[in-house]
């Protein structure tokens, strides 16, 4: 049984050599925690940058920190101090950070971040090989390893991969403008289940792939050659228990039993009986709405002056990148806010603000959260904001009120808290006026629901709710692996191809033969694909149709001279041995003059588009749309048609990325079945992509070989993954003529 491999940006640990000596402790909290049993009970290694650069660490100690790491079940990415300026500082947090929370104004895109990220990524990538084997089960974390999946699967092609990002997904129109975003893209979608907090996120990535990379998605799975990768929200919880037993233990503190910071809030609390305090805590970044937060704060103040001293705003701002420009700049900008509004508000025994840079012990953070009566907390963009899901999980007495931006992702969660947009100060006045007045009873009621569930859904639960989709996704492969053309199963089927006194083959042409092309007319077949048609329909006892939804002006171009069998137009021409195409059905046209205006209108509003017009068929192609407009429109131009045809004998057949309206007693499993009754054939075989070949799975008998291209839903037997798989089955029974 594999193991499990984390893959974070840095360790679990805290790496510190000091007058020559090595010590590593175990982090505590966030992901760490999360994670722990994962780590600990699935036979687990964690794999990381340690901190240290590769300058900083003296290589007579590599040994010992190896060594000091294994005990605790980690392994090191070594990273220079280049790689982390252009890796971490630059690519992930001058480019990623700012445009996954919509601060475009802040996002620099520069070639040498992105090879460096690249460069970087690779040697994460490097290590897990290193260090693992394709039996592992891999969960690599956030935004700053989003190439990792796809670069370990181009060397571990089955191994169970799952992505985490920790951050906002941001639309479609905010994501498209990064130069490199086919490139992380098809990174993530190296993975097999790739999570986000909320299902927005989820949404917004899958937009981009379907835009970006043209991919076929279907509800919240992706379709990509041989695989199909799960996207899901999983929002992360926090370790509910330890911030609540915390809380308990800071009441029960009592005299000089209290830290320092307890005592000095006691003792404002007495000094001034009434006052209520406001607690706001954040790491010190532009996407958390601090100044704003401040404004908002003055705002108040002025519309409601009854409260200036009776209310207090405690801002807890945690140092974060203290060497990227914009954090410079945000730092000065709300130093000089804090300053200008004591200084214009403040009174001899009242401080409008108390401001403090710097990170506080994690009981000094518990008393803190203990001691106040309101959180304030307005990201313009946050991932999930675990700060708010602390602040309820200490409130013993189930007291206290929560402002909560719904620019949050933990909002979606917590309905209970009182949510804000964080740019409408009008409203943050009124609803930190009704936090204020709040009785204590809508307190309690609100608090215990946030609780409840906050406990249900802790870190752990997450993790395990991760793990378990994951682990799921494989057991749900090995159990539809009956359906995949293995080795072992061509090996049957080519013995029986050998062994058979008479061959048939149909043998669909898009998709199947050929990959899709923007264009239809410019995906004409290739010089390898002739060789290989001619093979197979020069194989004596074999019969071979190329049966498709092709017009026959363009089969006879591409097709006639070669004398192959053909169906074409879904089963209205046939061709025999080079002979001029036949009809093989009597069908009408009449009806098509009713039918080709409603298709033009849609062709006008519908940019990308175009009709095919067949001698007895019209189609309506729409690859080259914006997918979900396509579709869209795809779904109106069904309902206009349904209406349009009523009783009369015409047809509508979805298939993939294009609509044909067609007589009805004409379909490709009618059209096989009759070549099927010809002759006594002991080998029967057909192959196909879309919804036009399943008529031709369904008519052919029980003993016929039918084999989908693709992954979706089907009436054959097996599936192949894609064009080039079909010519690599072709080309075995091209050997066994």
């Amino acid at each position: 049984m594999g193991k499990t491999i984390i893959i974070s940006n840095r360790l679990p640990v805290q790496l510190k050599i000091e007058q020559g000596k090595l010590s590593a402790t175990p982090s505590v909290g966030g992901l760490a925690t999360g994670l722990k049993s994962v780590h600990r009970d699935g036979n687990g290694l964690w794999i990381g940058w340690s901190g240290l650069t590769e300058e900083d660490t003296p290589s007579e100690m590599e040994s010992e920190i190896d060594s000091a790491l294994a005990d605790l079940n980690c392994s090191k990415v070594i990273l220079n101090s280049d790689e982390i300026e252009g890796f971490y500082f630059g690519f992930s947090n001058r480019t990623v950070w700012p445009l996954f929370h919509y601060f475009l104004e802040y996002t620099e895109y520069e070639l040498n971040f992105w090879e460096t990220y690249k460069n970087v990524n690779q040697k994460f990538a490097d290590a897990i090989i290193a260090n693992g084997n394709e039996d592992d089960t891999i969960w690599v974390h956030d935004y700053q390893l989003m190439l990792v999946p796809q670069m370990v699967r181009e060397v571990w092609p089955n191994v169970n991969i799952g992505f985490f990002l920790h951050i906002p997904f941001p639309s479609y129109e905010i994501f498209r403008t990064m130069p490199w975003r086919e490139e992380v893209l098809q990174g993530l979608l190296g993975s097999d289940l790739i999570g986000f907090h909320t299902y927005d996120y989820e949404r917004h990535f899958l937009s981009s792939v379907r835009r970006l990379l043209n991919l076929d998605v279907s509800f919240n799975d992706i379709y990509l050659d041989n695989r199909v990768i799960k996207v899901d929200s999983f929002p992360m919880g926090i370790d509910y228990q330890k911030f609540e037993k915390a809380a308990e233990a800071s009441a029960a503190r009592t005299g000089d039993e209290r830290n320092d910071i307890q005592i000095r809030l006691d003792e404002h609390k007495k000094s001034a009986p009434g006052t209520k305090l406001i607690v706001s805590i954040d790491r010190l970044d532009y996407s958390k709405g601090i100044a704003k937060r401040i404004n908002a704060f003055e705002y108040f103040l002025n519309k409601y002056p009854e409260y200036k001293t009776k209310v207090r705003l405690i801002i807890l701002a945690v140092p974060s990148r203290s060497n990227v420009p914009q954090y410079q700049l945000l730092k000065r900008e709300i130093d000089e806010l804090v300053g200008r509004i004591n200084g214009e508000l403040s009174t001899v025994n009242w401080t409008p603000i108390w401001y403090f840079y710097r990170s506080l012990p994690f009981s000094d953070l518990i008393d803190l959260y203990t001691s106040s009566d309101i959180a304030w907390l307005t990201p313009l963009r946050d991932g999930m904001n675990l700060v708010a899901k602390e602040f309820i999980a200490t409130r013993t007495d189930k007291k206290g009120v929560l402002i909560l931006s719904e620019m949050a992702g933990s909002a979606y969660e917590m309905n209970e808290a009182l949510l804000i947009n964080p740019n409408n100060f009008e409203q943050q006045a009124d609803t930190l006026k009704k936090a204020i007045e709040m009785p204590d009873e809508q307190q309690i009621a609100r608090n215990t629901f946030l609780q409840n569930r906050l406990k249900r859904y802790n870190v752990e639960t997450w993790a395990n709710d991760f793990m378990g989709a994951l682990n799921n996704m494989k057991l749900e492969e090995v159990s539809n692996i009956s359906l995949k053309l293995s080795a072992q199963v061509l090996d049957n089927i080519s013995e029986k191809y050998r062994s058979a006194k008479k061959r048939l083959l149909f043998l669909d042409y898009d998709g199947t033969l050929s990959g899709f092309h923007k264009d239809p007319q410019k995906a004409s077949p290739d010089d390898e694909l002739y060789e290989l048609l001619d093979t197979i329909s020069n194989q004596e006892n074999t019969t071979m149709f190329l049966i498709s939804g092709r017009d026959k002006d363009t089969f006879t171009r591409w097709f006639l001279p070669k004398k192959y069998n053909m169906i074409v137009e879904h089963g209205v021409w046939i061709s025999r041995n080079g002979e001029e195409f036949k009809m093989m059905e009597q069908v009408k046209g009449e009806w098509m003059e009713k039918i080709r205006p409603v298709l033009e209108s849609f062709v006008d509003r519908t940019p990308g588009s175009f009709i095919e017009e067949k001698n007895y068929s019209l189609a309506w192609h729409y690859r080259n749309t914006d997918p979900d407009f396509g579709n869209k429109r795809a779904t109106e131009l069904n309902t206009v048609l349904t209406s349009l045809i009523g009783n009369d004998d015409i047809s509508i057949l979805n298939g993939n990325k294009v609509m044909e309206v067609k007589n009805s007693n004409v379909n490709k499993g009618r059209a096989s079945a009759r070549i099927f009754s010809e002759e006594n054939y002991q080998f029967v075989f057909a192959i196909g992509d879309d919804w036009t070949d399943e008529f031709m799975f369904q008519e052919l008998p029980d003993s016929a070989i039918t084999v989908k291209v693709g992954l979706q839903k089907t009436d054959a037997k097996y599936h192949v993954e894609g064009p080039k798989k079909v010519r690599e089955l072709l080309k075995k029974f091209a050997t066994l003529g």
